[in-house]
């Protein structure tokens, strides 16, 4: 049996559900704070041989409550980053008395000792946050 790991972050936003909802499925603010996509193909910065594209699929989407999607990509021939992932990201925003959100992150399906599992789970636990929270407030 393949063990697999899950990075699970929470960040605590000031806006409404709707608005970190529009952060987290409309290609231009999407781009803002993570990376441009089109048609859902995420585009970053290449590293070796992985082109950095990252082809997403929605699996479940129920506005404003979860938004989940794969997240494949990377080489399969790189083996310092640990693997070709093949994962999926889940956001569940849940409303807050103060009128903000507490938005969730479950990002699954990493080989517990791989360097992706490190990599990304620094990278969402450390400026995702400022940079969701600076896009929210330019948003209209």
């Amino acid at each position: 049996m393949n063990e697999s790991a899950t990075i699970v972050v929470e960040y605590d936003l000031s806006d409404p559900p709707e608005k970190v909802w529009r952060a987290l499925t409309e290609a231009e603010l999407l781009a803002r704070w993570l990376m441009p996509g089109h048609r859902f193909t995420f585009r970053t910065q290449p590293i070796g041989d992985w082109d950095g594209v990252v082809e997403c699929e929605v699996l479940e989407c129920d506005k404003p409550r979860r938004f989940s999607y794969s997240w494949r990509g990377g080489s399969r021939d790189l083996a310092k980053y640990g693997q070709y992932l093949d994962t999926i990201a889940t956001w569940t925003l849940t409303p807050t008395a103060s009128g903000g959100t507490t938005l969730r992150l479950e990002h699954s399906g990493f080989a517990p000792d791989s360097f992706a599992y490190q990599a990304m789970g620094q990278g969402w636990r450390g400026k995702v946050a400022a940079r969701i929270t600076q896009v929210l407030a330019q948003a209209a």
